[in-house]
């Protein structure tokens, strides 16, 4: 029998398999999409009764080009099967509200309990769909609220300090001598502090590293006012970590409001009004100290399964994919 040579191009043309041919493939045949049940509203809205649970949570995510979709999702499942039990196109509460209740009032009324943000919308779904559960306003969003308010203090004095070196550089330039900015202690300038104390304003002073605790004395020392703001948020933070009952929560919390709004700080003012207003549902974490997590994870798988595909081109089918992995 003869034999003939085989060049490795050959070998490599062979061998090599289109994938985008093969995505059409897995698309048109392979798989059962053209059959799926789904298919005719996927992209307005996905239901499946069948994964209820007593646990919800209720988030936001984004799908394609920044297109929001609202997630109910099944905390007992863990992100994996069975997780989904709801995924609408949109935010707005009556598209949504209309959406789930096509599940079964009996089947919606087995609900318990539903962590959420702190979004008007996601209350008012909550309510009108789940109504025997109890909504927990989940602890990470409303410390993120007295964080950010933090940063935008600390971000106001950056610009100050940036502004105050830019005008000693230039009156250095015109008296015709070299400019040499003050350094403190640490050797960092104002500038520089500030920068670099981001981080340190997130955590407790018991997890501060000994440069971040040299950093902070020279911040608060020079900064009044970052000083008493960094003690409401980390007084917030002590609420949710020590109390271990409502009744304490809800007492510590008033205390807080009070400290909140006599702060002088316009941010805070906002914040301590939101913290009254959604007070109930805040306190709601101190029954079962439930929180949104869950569902935050959710949206980082959703984002990973995204950024395989560089992108969603055919969002139906990207629904579809994603059904039959967490639905």
């Amino acid at each position: 029998m003869d034999t003939y040579p085989i060049s490795s191009n050959s070998l490599e043309k062979f061998y090599h398999i289109n994938g985008d041919i093969l995505g059409q493939q897995y698309k048109n045949y392979l798989s059962d999409y053209n059959q799926w049940d789904q298919k005719g509203h996927a992209e307005k809205w996905m239901i499946f009764p069948e994964n209820m649970g007593a646990n919800l949570s209720i988030d936001e995510t984004a799908i394609s080009n920044g297109d929001l979709y609202t997630i109910v999702t099944n905390k007992e499942r863990g992100g994996k099967k069975g997780t989904i039990v709801a995924m609408v196109e949109g935010t707005r509460a009556e598209d949504v509200i209309k959406a789930i209740s096509k599940i079964p009032m009996k089947v919606r009324c087995k609900v318990m309990e539903v962590t959420l943000d702190m979004a008007n919308a996601m209350h008012v779904i909550a309510r009108k769909c789940f109504p025997n559960a109890e909504q927990v306003i989940d602890r990470f969003h409303v410390q993120k609220l007295a964080y950010d308010a933090l940063q935008e203090l600390r971000i106001a004095h950056r610009w100050e300090a940036i502004n105050e070196e830019t005008n000693a550089m230039e009156n250095a330039k015109l008296d015709g001598v070299k400019y040499k900015p003050k350094k403190h202690k640490n050797g960092e300038t104002k500038k520089e502090i500030l920068f670099r104390s981001r981080l340190l304003l997130f955590k407790s002073p018991g997890k501060w590293s000994p440069s971040q605790k040299k950093r902070a004395a020279i911040l608060f020392k020079l900064y009044p006012d970052i000083r008493k703001a960094f003690g409401l948020v980390h007084r917030l933070r002590m609420i949710y970590s020590k109390s271990k009952s409502i009744g304490t929560a809800r007492l510590k919390l008033a205390l807080w409001y009070n400290h909140a709004t006599e702060s002088g700080f316009q941010t805070f003012n906002s914040l301590s009004a939101s913290i009254y207003t959604h007070s109930d549902r805040i306190l709601n974490f101190f029954n079962n100290r439930s929180t949104n997590a869950s569902a935050e994870s959710f949206n980082a798988k959703l984002k990973a399964f995204r950024s395989q595909f560089r992108g969603v081109g055919d969002i139906k089918f990207f629904l579809f994919r994603v059904s039959k992995i967490y639905a």
